[in-house]
């Protein structure tokens, strides 16, 4: 079987992503915030950084109950 192309690979990694996406919100802990709320580039920062975090924790997560079952 070949290797998918850098543009299939992309791809899955955006549908991942996205479908991990709720599960990485709720692991991040992120407190929600009023619409018109502005933040500082350093609030971003630590966002995204949470985000992350959480991002590689939800994917562990999923992998170890498709090997294991929980």
């Amino acid at each position: 079987m070949s290797e998918p192309t850098s543009a299939e690979l992309k791809q899955n990694r955006m549908k991942e992503f996205m479908t991990l996406l709720p599960l990485t919100i709720e692991l991040a802990g992120l407190p929600k915030t009023a619409p018109a709320t502005l933040f500082t580039e350093g609030q971003l920062e630590a966002r995204i950084w949470s985000l992350r975090s959480a991002f590689k924790l939800a994917r562990q997560l999923v992998r170890e109950v498709g090997e294991s079952g929980v």
